[in-house]
């Protein structure tokens, strides 16, 4: 494939990747309105629901600094901190944690694809 295509396919996965993190954070800034089980799921997993503000806001931030190219690559990095955040809260109330990890796998698929300086830095070499 053309470099030009394996960066357009690239950005597609960044954007559809960033949509269910839009989705949490506004069911964040809005739990009566998106979710208005949030209450209980939050007592379950054991953190204050006012901590929400705080976690919509790390999700904004992490889909902004990822969507722009000049901080994509950072934007990847803070994504995975708050994904292993999330996992460590999950398996600690013992919950599957398949959607985290995947999610956190397409991000840098989304990022390697768009962003040609990675390949130096995480080579997928070809068998021989």
């Amino acid at each position: 494939m053309k470099k030009n295509k394996i960066t357009w396919i690239g950005r597609i996965v960044s954007a559809v990747i960033c949509f269910p993190f839009a989705f949490s954070a506004m069911g964040k800034l809005f739990p009566a309105v998106i979710f208005p089980q949030m209450p209980e799921q939050m007592q379950h997993i054991g953190l204050p629901i006012t901590i929400l503000p705080t976690l919509a806001a790390l999700e904004i931030l992490c889909i902004v600094t990822y969507l722009i190219p000049r901080t994509s690559v950072l934007g990847a990095v803070l994504f995975t901190g708050y994904l292993g955040g999330a996992i460590l809260t999950h398996l600690r109330v013992g919950e599957n944690v398949f959607m985290q990890v995947m999610f956190g796998l397409i991000i840098w698929l989304g990022i390697y694809l768009r962003e040609p300086r990675l390949h130096d830095v995480l080579p997928v070499r070809k068998s021989k």
